[in-house]
């Protein structure tokens, strides 16, 4: 045979090649990139999405954290305003207390105060007596001169 049968026999066969391969072949190869090719871009964006979910999902976190913050910081204010107030309540009723203490023990000294003025004046008035009667040498009786003692008692 001749190069130039063998040339164009080559390039008739090659021809039939192409053409099946373009009408058997290539499709579904095509077909199986193009699957493909819309697998990776679904996954791309469900990784997009999944992103964006997560950036959505971390911002709502913030948000939780900081009202949670904000709402301790207002609550231990609000527990040290108790605290102080209690404090303060506790102050004024020991200071009221304490008041009542004084008062209760000045009045408690001015009742000694007055029961040993007058035990004082009883024992200045039997002395009186006495010395009376040491001085008269006669026995006074007190039972007669009560009213004598009385006076004496009220101006000791």
């Amino acid at each position: 045979m001749s190069i130039n049968a063998t040339l164009f026999v080559q390039a008739v066969v090659f021809l039939l090649l192409v053409l099946f391969t373009m009408k058997f072949v290539w499709p579904p190869i095509a077909k199986a990139l193009d699957e493909r090719a819309q697998k990776v871009a679904a996954g791309l964006a469900a990784a997009e999405k999944a992103k964006a979910e997560l950036s959505s999902a971390n911002q709502r976190v913030e948000q939780e954290l900081a009202a949670s913050r904000n709402e301790t910081a207002g609550r231990l204010a609000d527990a040290e305003r108790r605290a102080q107030q209690i404090i303060d309540e506790a102050k004024s009723r020991a200071t009221e207390e304490a008041a009542k203490i004084v008062a209760a023990a000045r009045d408690e000294a001015e009742h000694q105060t007055v029961r040993a003025r007058e035990a004082l004046r009883e024992q200045v008035a039997v002395l009186a007596v006495k010395g009376a009667e040491q001085i008269l040498r006669k026995e006074v009786n007190a039972g007669v001169h009560a009213d004598l003692l009385q006076r004496l008692k009220t101006e000791l």
